[in-house]
């Protein structure tokens, strides 16, 4: 094990907090049958995380390999905020490596906050720019497991900001009728971000969907629409 990985290990302990892991683990639903069932919090908020991140950002990817393999929750999100501090500094060459090593260690980005931290700023940020690898996104709205089918539609969030909604609504279409309420929450907000956007769009959508969405994904989709447009789409709840 190199010096590195041993120093940041040990940096991240220094910052556990018992307590704080207990609450986390019950926010997190780590219980049995939860979605985040057998995860390991050591009780540290994020912004140490962060800082803790930025402190050892130029560890090689072997080392950070050994983070996301951790049981620890913290570790793996230590490891995630590396990369994308990596990547955000990386020539093209670096962030296509950057984004296969993200690609293969899926199975780490496994709890919603990892997918909402990093899925936009590494997967969406390197599928708009490099559009034959808009594929992968319609491989994983499609899998059984949760977090890949989340996966989908945050990398959609970068799109939105660079004004480009389209495979977010389509991503939408495909998981309008997912049965898990941590989907609906996700789609419901990358809606409500399009209408941020183009209300005109999102408005469409809805019309065509609405009826039929989930309780939880209309409510967040319909968050920043004007009183009138929530009583009309709010119907569909009467």
């Amino acid at each position: 094990m190199s010096m590195s990985i041993r120093t940041i290990q040990e940096t991240i302990k220094q910052y556990a907090n018992p307590i704080k892991a207990s609450s986390l683990q019950k926010f997190f639903q780590t219980h049995r049958n939860g979605y985040g069932e057998g995860d390991k919090f050591l009780g540290i908020i994020v912004p140490n995380i962060r800082k803790i991140a930025k402190t050892y950002r130029d560890i090689p990817l072997i080392d950070i390999q050994k983070l996301l393999d951790s049981i620890y929750h913290e570790y793996r999100m230590t490891g995630l905020y590396i990369l994308i501090y990596q990547y955000e500094k990386a020539d093209e060459t670096v962030q296509k490596k950057l984004y296969k090593f993200y690609l293969k260690n899926l199975q780490a980005v496994n709890n919603w906050d990892l997918v909402d931290t990093t899925t936009p700023n590494i997967m969406g940020h390197y599928i708009y720019h490099h559009l034959e690898q808009k594929k992968i996104l319609y491989k994983l709205v499609i899998s059984k497991n949760l977090w890949k089918r989340r996966i989908a539609i945050l990398a959609t969030y970068y799109f939105i900001r660079k004004e480009n909604v389209e495979d977010t609504l389509k991503i939408s279409k495909l998981l309008l009728y997912d049965d898990h309420d941590l989907i609906h929450k996700a789609v419901g907000w990358m809606l409500r971000e399009v209408g941020k956007r183009d209300e005109t769009k999102l408005c469409t959508f809805l019309d065509k969907h609405h009826r039929t969405m989930p309780r939880t994904m209309l409510r967040y989709a319909i968050e920043k629409l004007t009183i009138e447009q929530k009583r009309y789409y709010m119907k569909k709840l009467d």
